[in-house]
């Protein structure tokens, strides 16, 4: 246990360096998804507007929150896909034991909030994998960038360390709107003509 903490330490300092002044640009309100337009039907309390907007200070303590929760959840769920579990293209739901990318999403905004981090501070963020295909992770805005956690990976990264194109996330002032992200960084994105 002692090498996972002198790991998270030095993941910490060196990820952290990296990302100062590394927070998403928006550019305005976008569309909700569907998916989250019905999940917010069935819990209205979870798309209102935020009493309070404002980012975590990224301590040692809080990184290591994060990648605790980013590995439980990843490890404690299983990957299948809405149409597997519900016969239907899209669900978002919170998991019990299987789950797709906005399912993993929902749980860990869940449990950092249930441990204090404000929910201006975790927003649900879809974007575009390199493969084409569209994907969810949850990002943390912090006073030194944004982070994302993602189901695809343990790690948790800045935002621009990831080759993802991002598209939108919700709003840290109302978690039941949707703002377009302007992602102008130079990454490969493959394309199908």
């Amino acid at each position: 246990m002692v090498v996972g903490l002198g790991f998270l330490t030095v993941a910490f300092s060196a990820t952290s360096a990296s990302a100062q002044s590394s927070a998403m640009i928006t550019t305005g309100i976008t569309s909700q998804p569907i998916g989250h337009y019905e999940f917010c039907k069935r819990y209205p309390g979870t798309c209102q507007p935020n009493a309070s907007v404002g980012v975590v200070s990224l301590t040692r303590a809080m990184w290591t929150k994060l990648v605790e929760v980013n590995n439980a959840v990843n490890s404690s769920i299983f990957p299948r896909t809405d149409q597997d579990m519900y016969g239907v293209p899209e669900v978002w739901s919170y998991p019990t034991v299987q789950g797709d990318c906005e399912d993993y999403v929902l749980l860990k905004q869940y449990m950092l909030q249930r441990e204090g981090v404000p929910a201006s501070a975790l927003l649900i963020t879809v974007l575009r994998q390199s493969n084409g295909e569209g994907h969810a992770v949850l990002t943390v805005r912090t006073d030194q960038g944004d982070y994302v956690l993602d189901n695809l990976d343990d790690r948790v990264l800045a935002w621009s360390d990831t080759d993802y194109e991002y598209l939108k996330r919700q709003s840290e002032r109302d978690a039941g709107k949707w703002l377009a992200i302007a992602d102008d960084r130079n990454i490969l994105v493959g394309s199908v003509r």
